[in-house]
């Protein structure tokens, strides 16, 4: 930042002022400026808002699942039968692959939602090898109310920007996740 800028000037590299005011980042920023000025703290003004971000969001999360009986762990496994569509069944090996956790954690997840009566698991029609696991009606109306829930809460906090500024959003957060979506 040049000289004569005032640390919370948001917009001062591109002229642009996004932001009615200063953050806490913003102030956390302005110290590490004042205490480091050898280093250059950008960085911490991207990073330091999506870790508190993602908190909040974590937070809102957690109550949407909590508010139907869900842990997050439940969510996501059965978000991912519901999103592979009619008749919402997948292999162990694909949840696996869609929620990113090991087979013994899967088959823990599994054996544990099953005794909840939230998914059910068949053989496969053509590979009777093959098990298959599935949303139950009780999975799928719990699931599909919990996304409700937590798509209003999320468009909540997404209401400060306007519809140009949450696609921009979007595009700048995914060309920074696609670097670690290729590796």
């Amino acid at each position: 930042m040049s000289a004569g800028q005032p640390w919370f000037d948001a917009g001062a590299r591109t002229g642009a002022r996004l932001a009615p005011r200063p953050d806490e980042v913003d102030r956390i920023v302005a110290a590490w400026e004042r205490e480091r000025p050898d280093l250059d703290p950008e960085p911490l003004g991207v990073f330091s808002r999506v870790s508190r971000l993602a908190r909040h969001l974590d937070l809102a999360r957690r109550t949407a699942f909590t508010d139907h009986g869900l842990e997050a762990w439940e969510f996501d496994v059965l978000s991912a039968l519901r999103r592979a569509g009619a008749p919402y069944e997948l292999t162990p090996g694909q949840l696996i692959s869609q929620t990113l956790v090991s087979s013994g954690t899967m088959t823990n997840r599994v054996d544990r939602m099953v005794a909840h009566g939230l998914v059910q698991r068949s053989p496969d029609a053509r590979d009777r090898r093959v098990v298959r696991v599935g949303l139950t009606p009780a999975g799928r109306q719990r699931v599909d109310a919990a996304m409700a829930d937590l798509l209003a809460s999320e468009r909540q906090v997404l209401g400060s920007l306007s519809p140009a500024q949450r696609y921009q959003l979007m595009d700048l957060l995914r060309a920074l996740l696609l670097p670690f979506d290729d590796a």
